[in-house]
């Protein structure tokens, strides 16, 4: 096995980081075209209801439900690569299908919505694997740097990704289009299997039943004083975002009346924020603090939403308030994840990470399904663009949960410890 990196090294020069951080990076950019070509199948080719819309984005994070459960069965698995090796694999399989059924004349919003539970559970399972992983990989002094440089190429793929998604998608269907994200997850699973870590031996001595562990995971991660507090902000986060994020699509279609070839524009341009973002969250972080870094962006994240409904003019125009409006989120959520994930990584304890990633998940990605049913459900009955507003308003108001925590007085990582409870 090879050890880890030398102290002092640039993650960028060392060659186990970069071969796994290639292979994200092509999978970043396989997912924004799904992102785009998923919701665009149901609305465009099987004329999706804002309801169905809901549902549909609530499938892709209904998995998430069980990340506790999973989570607790991973932290007892030695190689957490194969894992991660796995759950692309599974990813790649299950978007197969669509351009298969799509051929044969067989495809429904049954499929997608069984597509989305299937890949959303692979999802799951290399989220609950991956925070091991990266502690094996990575050192602690280089958790903000490794966050900085995958975030970074995350960012790039939401400029280049919904551009050539939308145009792919206009020129080949959106079926068609998902076997480019079923390859990218192939490249990340052989880039995967060529990265040598020393993994951390799992303590065999544990026999606790696998829902006692699990029960231990949640109780930590609600007793422990900055993660408490990072999954309240989260939550409200994601779930008053996914509110909004299950119509956008719609809205710039239906009532914006925007092609994809420029929806997709418009987030790519818009997506420059987060790469922006990647190259600021650790410099606003040392001119701030980590702490109040996190709940800057945690406001800008959501904010800017409101501003969507209120575009009006002609097209160009209304692509440009996309644009911002994506520039502007990007540029939040890029300072709030990157921190956050670093602060969440360095209080975690080493022998609870996968569960503590899946009792985090549970809660603050299994709201998502509510958040983006609740959008549906308003957008039908309330309206797209008043629902969008008040997504906007409660988002923001996430930075709440962390005002009265320790984190804002974190100004950098090093004086943290693992906490417990």
């Amino acid at each position: 096995m090879t050890a880890p990196p030398l102290e002092g090294r640039p993650l960028w020069r060392d060659r186990r980081f970069v071969t796994y951080w290639s292979g994200e990076s092509v999978s970043q950019f396989g997912d924004r075209v799904t992102e785009l070509a998923l919701p665009l199948i149901a609305v465009v080719s099987l004329h999706a209801t804002p309801t169905q819309m809901g549902l549909l984005t609530a499938a892709v994070w209904a998995p998430n439900l069980v990340s506790l459960i999973v989570g607790a069965w991973a932290d007892q698995q030695r190689l957490k690569r194969r894992l991660l090796i796995a759950a692309d694999l599974l990813r790649a399989l299950t978007l197969v299908s669509i351009p298969i059924a799509y051929f044969l004349g067989s495809l429904t919003l049954g499929h997608l919505f069984a597509v989305a539970l299937i890949s959303g559970f692979g999802q799951v399972l290399f989220q609950t694997a991956y925070q091991p992983f990266f502690v094996a990989l990575v050192r602690r002094d280089q958790y903000v740097e490794a966050n900085s440089l995958l975030s970074t190429t995350r960012s790039a793929s939401f400029i280049a990704g919904p551009a050539v998604g939308g145009g792919l998608i206009q020129l080949l269907s959106g079926p068609v289009t998902l076997v480019v994200d079923a390859l990218s997850f192939v490249m990340s699973a052989l880039m995967i299997s060529r990265v040598e870590v020393i993994e951390r031996e799992v303590d065999t001595a544990d026999t606790a039943p696998l829902m006692r562990r699990a029960v231990d995971g949640m109780r930590f991660v609600l007793r422990h004083p900055y993660l408490k507090a990072s999954l309240g902000c989260a939550t409200t986060v994601n779930f008053f975002s996914f509110m909004s994020g299950a119509l956008l699509l719609l809205f710039a279609s239906r009532a914006l009346g925007l092609s994809a070839g420029l929806i997709g524009l418009a987030f790519g341009i818009g997506a420059t924020g987060g790469l922006l973002g990647a190259f600021l969250a650790s410099r606003v972080a040392r001119w701030i603090g980590v702490g109040w870094t996190v709940v800057v962006g945690s406001v800008v994240f959501c904010a800017p939403t409101a501003l969507v409904p209120l575009a009006h003019g002609p097209t160009w125009a209304k692509g440009a308030v996309l644009a911002i409006v994506e520039f502007l989120a990007s540029l939040g959520i890029m300072c709030f994840d990157i921190n956050l994930n670093s602060l969440q990584t360095a209080v975690t304890p080493g022998d609870m990470r996968s569960r503590v990633a899946g009792a985090f998940s549970t809660i603050n990605y299994g709201i998502r399904p509510l958040g983006a049913i609740t959008g549906g459900l308003l957008g039908q009955y309330v309206g797209v663009g008043p629902t969008m507003i008040i997504a906007a308003i409660g988002g923001s108001l996430g930075f709440l949960w962390l005002l009265p925590s320790p984190i804002p007085g974190v100004r950098t990582l090093d004086d943290l410890e693992p906490v417990r409870q």
